[in-house]
């Protein structure tokens, strides 16, 4: 596909089969599980159902903004359908994915500032009915997509200052 690289691939397959492994063990969880709250369900369908939140990060180049819109619908109507389950396994990591897409590719800053708030939404939703962590885990969330934005921004700099011409180079 056209804009999609092997990497693209890779980071999608690898939340996706992540995701996939997340909702069988919400599915096959037991009533001993070590939870912070019950699972509302523990129907098969939430699995295809969270492929939806996961698969769209493959097209994070083309549009970060419009792929982060579509992860939030995503994970609100699976947080809508299925309640309380454990999705902060896979919604942090793919929070973290998109913090740093959006510094490599989202553009001028107004397109930075709308996927950071995009993002901020995200951890939300995802935490929002989580019954393994809940809003507690912002304190993970919120640092780690600093992190992970500042290291966007960072290769950002560096392609743009290694992709400049010579003598803009020599002038810095």
């Amino acid at each position: 596909m056209n804009g999609i690289k092997p990497t693209d691939w890779i980071l999608a397959a690898l939340m996706t089969v992540a995701g996939a492994f997340l909702m069988y063990e919400n599915i096959a969880a037991g009533p001993d599980a070590d939870l912070a709250h019950p699972l509302s369900t523990q129907t098969w369908v939430m699995l295809p159902a969270f492929l939806l939140v996961t698969v769209p990060i493959l097209w994070r180049r083309r549009n970060v903004l419009a792929v982060t819109g579509v992860t939030i619908a995503a994970t609100a109507l699976h947080v809508l359908a299925f309640g309380w389950v454990t999705r902060c396994g896979v919604g942090l990591p793919l929070a973290f994915a998109l913090a740093y897409a959006v510094a490599r590719f989202a553009g001028p800053l107004r397109n930075q500032v709308a996927g950071l708030a995009g993002i901020a939404v995200l951890l939300l939703v995802v935490l929002f009915r989580d019954a393994s962590a809940g809003l507690e885990a912002l304190v993970i969330g919120i640092p780690g997509v600093v992190l992970f934005y500042g290291g966007g921004l960072l290769v950002q700099t560096l392609l743009s200052r290694r992709n400049a011409p010579v003598a803009e180079r020599v002038a810095a």
